[in-house]
């Protein structure tokens, strides 16, 4: 089975701030941080605006990117 999973970037409208996140469903993961699904960094600063994604087949490959990222 091929799963998807990316590793993206979000900012708020000024581009302040920025969080860094990895998840197996894109289009799900950036409503939820829309609506405000979750409480957190990007609830507080609402961070919701999607400036960066990279695809990966390996979640371990996403994961290490996301630490590269961070850095």
């Amino acid at each position: 089975m091929n799963y998807n999973f990316y590793v993206y970037i979000l900012t708020n409208k000024h581009r302040t701030v920025f969080y860094t996140g990895v998840t197996n469903n894109l289009f799900r993961r950036i409503i939820e941080h829309k609506i405000k699904i979750n409480e957190g960094f990007t609830n507080d600063y609402n961070v919701n605006r999607l400036v960066h994604y990279e695809l990966f087949f390996n979640i371990k490959d996403a994961i290490a990117r996301e630490k590269q990222l961070k850095k």
